[in-house]
């Protein structure tokens, strides 16, 4: 089995809104701390596409990275993910591709099959096209069409685009985008940082099916893991309950900006409120670095996933940004 050494650690950002601070003060924290884990080694940031939530700022997903990849200078940026029912192919792959010709070697694009959000803001996002997730297979090739060599005959070019060969992954918290992932031999994340509970049968059946491709000769998988790492476990604990809050909102149909941390989370939530959060965040690591540590190593004995990849809901932003130090720290003293 591999050490923490052996794995790559990546951060997905949703740009969370604090419910102090504006929209722009998000972003350019967004900003800051691409900064900060570009610096301390970290493999990659993905953006993550939501939207008509007032808690997530990341809804223009390929104009944000556009704005990181310009401030950075060698960290892989891509977005965990593009949600393909919202988006025409081409124009994903035009996106992308425009960003890659820029960025070269540094983007990469993740192409998840739900929308991200809820009925009323699909359609107002679709705008009467009948896109559904079944065209999710169909949509993945056209894209990787568009982003590889043309073909002798093919009468739509992505320009840019075309030639790119713009990494593509496939994300997903269920098992369809694994066995397509598999089919195409592509790597896959598994959302398993909101959506735990498939992540054994996910795995399993991407490498036990996994074709090698032209874009990966061996399956590679990573995991979603939520973390609030502090300086000691009774201070991740304070630190967590704004994330609780925030998948409390979630589940209440509520706000989802950041709140401040509370001592006690009782009288907040009820008995099943809590499970349901408790579900929510099966994967999380919370805890002082020594207890961080050993929960990863942990998870790794069931999953040996190639690659971690971190959310992190703290409401100060320097113990936010603390917060990957200290993960980059784990995976060096390993």
């Amino acid at each position: 089995m591999r050490s923490l050494k052996d794995i790559e650690f990546s951060v997905l950002e949703l740009a969370p809104v604090r419910d102090d601070k504006t929209v722009a003060f998000s972003l350019q924290h967004a900003l800051e701390l691409a900064q900060k884990i570009e610096q301390l080694g970290f493999k990659r940031l993905w953006l993550a596409e939501h939207h008509n939530m007032d808690g997530i700022a990341s809804s223009a997903t390929a104009v944000l990275l556009g704005y990181i990849l310009a401030n950075t200078s060698s960290l892989k940026v891509g977005s965990g993910g593009i949600m393909l029912p919202n988006h025409a192919p081409l124009v994903v792959a035009e996106q992308f591709g425009t960003l890659a010709t820029l960025y070269p070697d540094r983007v990469e694009l993740g192409l998840g099959r739900a929308p991200g959000t809820d009925q009323l803001t699909m359609r107002a996002l679709r705008r009467g096209r009948q896109e559904t997730e079944d065209q999710f297979p169909q949509d993945v090739l056209e894209i990787l069409s568009y982003l590889g060599d043309p073909s002798p005959h093919q009468r739509i070019k992505a320009t840019p685009g075309q030639g790119t060969h713009v990494p593509v992954w496939l994300l997903g918290s269920s098992l369809f985008s694994a066995q397509l992932a598999a089919k195409l031999g592509l790597p896959y994340s598994f959302a398993s940082h909101f959506a735990p509970r498939m992540l054994g049968q996910a795995i399993q059946l991407y490498r036990e099916n996994f074709e090698p491709s032209e874009y990966l000769d061996r399956p590679y998988v990573s995991m979603g893991v939520p973390t609030v790492v502090a300086d000691t476990d009774e201070e991740a604990e304070y630190l967590a309950t704004s994330a609780y809050q925030r998948v409390l909102g979630l589940l209440r149909g509520q706000s989802l900006k950041l709140k401040p941390p509370v001592k006690s989370m009782d009288g907040i939530w009820s008995a099943p409120e809590k499970m349901s959060v408790d579900n929510f965040y099966a994967m999380a690591q919370i805890g002082s670095p020594e207890t961080v540590k050993q929960g990863l190593e942990q998870l790794l004995v069931p999953y040996d996933v190639d690659e971690f990849i971190f959310t992190c809901d703290i409401y100060d932003t320097d113990k936010r940004i603390q917060n990957f130090e200290y993960l980059m720290q784990i995976k060096q003293n390993a």
